[in-house]
């Protein structure tokens, strides 16, 4: 054993001290350094026991520059409290893991404060790339000013307020939002509805200007006027929207149907419209957008907007490596294809009848 004298412990611990005293290779210090999967959990945990006693620190900013590259990507979630976003960011830590790379993750909860303190954190990890879903309200020069242009940035599905006046210097993968909502409201308007809300999520937010685009383009292909109470407004998430719901009803007549802005929306309504005695799917039709696991399990089943979260992470991934690898003035914009799943949320109006 090492004799921890003042001078050993003032001495840089190495490599091979460590791996002396856990009776292994310095090879195999190097892979547990390297989260390899090669390593056996109890040697793993044996290195790891004695790089604690000795107090070795891991220099993995110096690691990087040796291999050239960092092994780092941020990925920076603007409401981690949304499972579209936990399936996203699984898909996220999985394409990443298996190209080498560690995820950092951090989570803004819809302030553009917190997510310019998160950014200019992350910032100093000496990132190989950076995936944003960008908090609303998000300006794109404060997004540069924290992040720079040397570093590669993929900015999800939200776009960027004020792009025109910065010179872009990120790429875009983006979900076809307005195509989304279209096919939603027609597929209520095939049913025979024909007062149709579009509930939840905020005018600021482009993918929900998107979305409630796709939702008019849809009435008026059918000469449908939208009433000022068919558009309400809440944050998209379950409490919200259940707590919203009653703003569907102050109007007489009231909506048969609503295109929810997302999953989350959608299932709030759900529980709202249970809590006035409305059954789902039978007194009032529901769509949602996402198709998050909880979507095809829900009572009833809910017809959604299909985006697939954990391929669209996957994607988003590979795309972050791939902007990396790029000429630092090529960016790519990338939109995914959506496809309408119907389940049993929604139905004809009560009656079987076009209102």
């Amino acid at each position: 054993m090492i004799a921890q004298s003042a001078s050993s412990r003032r001495r840089k611990i190495t490599l091979n001290d460590i791996a002396r005293e856990a009776q292994v290779s310095r090879a195999t210090v190097s892979l547990v350094l390297r989260e390899s999967p090669l390593v056996r959990a109890d040697t793993r945990a044996r290195v790891l026991g004695q790089m604690r006693r000795l107090g070795y620190v891991y220099n993995r900013a110096a690691a990087n520059l040796r291999r050239q590259h960092s092994s780092h990507v941020a990925l920076v979630i603007n409401d981690l409290s949304n499972p579209f976003f936990a399936e996203f960011a699984a898909g996220v830590d999985e394409a990443l893991g298996e190209a080498g790379y560690i995820t950092l993750l951090g989570s803004t909860g819809e302030s553009t404060t917190r997510q310019n303190a998160v950014l200019t954190s992350l910032m100093e990890h000496d990132l190989a790339a950076i995936i944003l879903s960008p908090a609303e309200g998000s300006d794109a020069q404060q997004i540069q000013s924290a992040v720079g242009t040397q570093t590669p940035l993929l900015v999800f599905n939200r776009e960027l307020a004020g792009s025109n006046r910065v010179r872009e210097s990120w790429d875009f993968l983006g979900l076809d939002n307005r195509r989304g909502a279209y096919l939603a409201t027609e597929h209520l308007l095939d049913l025979g509805h024909r007062r149709i809300a579009f509930f939840g999520g905020h005018a600021d937010s482009s993918s929900c200007r998107e979305r409630r685009a796709g939702y008019l383009e849809a009435l008026g292909a059918r000469g449908i006027v939208r009433e000022p109470g068919w558009m309400v407004e809440c944050a998209p998430t379950r409490l919200q929207s259940a707590a919203q719901t009653g703003a569907l009803f102050v109007r007489d007549p009231a909506p048969t149907a609503a295109v929810a802005y997302n999953d989350a929306v959608a299932l709030g309504l759900m529980l709202g419209l249970a809590q006035r005695g409305l059954r789902p799917g039978h007194d009032f039709s529901i769509t949602g957008f996402d198709d998050i696991p909880e979507a095809a399990v829900s009572t009833p089943p809910l017809t959604t907007v299909a985006v697939d979260p954990r391929e669209r992470g996957r994607q988003a991934a590979r795309l972050a490596l791939q902007c990396a690898a790029a000429a630092p003035d090529i960016h790519l914009r990338t939109i995914a294809p959506v496809e309408l799943k119907v389940r049993a949320s929604s139905a004809p109006p009560p009656g079987n009848q076009s209102v």
